[in-house]
């Protein structure tokens, strides 16, 4: 499991609350994805000076992602409507460790995944929504071209 996954794990079980005790004893790894979008977003120069809170947040962010559309890694849960309802919770949770960070730029880039990626989903086009993943986490840690770092 990844660091950044590691992290919310982490964080989850501290938090406590209902999504804590849904935390997965045993580390998994999505068959569908290997690519670690937390990692490659918070490798880049643009987020040097929070980099672990874009680790976190980007994790949680594709916790909610997984909730919604594929196969979470750091919660289990069994009832649908509560995993949306998670999802959407840990959505919330990513962007408002960007906000305590100041970080604007990476809220923007993660709210245009998760608008990309659930129309890409609706288009039934999953390869479309992982390519707003990858880009998307890329411009987080390296910024979008013509912008400033």
């Amino acid at each position: 499991m990844s660091a950044g996954a590691e992290r919310l794990r982490t964080a989850l079980r501290e938090a406590g609350g209902s999504l804590g005790a849904h935390v997965c004893h045993d580390a998994a790894e999505s068959p569908h994805d290997e690519h670690d979008h937390a990692a490659a977003a918070a490798a880049g120069p643009r987020v040097a000076a929070h980099r672990e809170e874009v680790e976190l947040a980007v994790a949680a962010v594709r916790e909610g992602y997984e909730l919604h559309y594929g196969r979470p890694r750091v919660l289990e849960i069994e009832d649908a409507d509560f995993g949306l309802l998670a999802g959407d919770r840990l959505y919330a949770l990513g962007l408002a460790r960007l906000a305590a960070a100041g970080d604007l730029a990476a809220i923007a880039e993660l709210a245009d995944i998760i608008s990309a990626s659930a129309q890409a989903h609706a288009g039934e086009d999953p390869q479309l929504a992982d390519e707003a993943w990858r880009s998307g986490t890329r411009a987080i840690g390296w910024g979008r071209k013509g912008s400033e770092p």
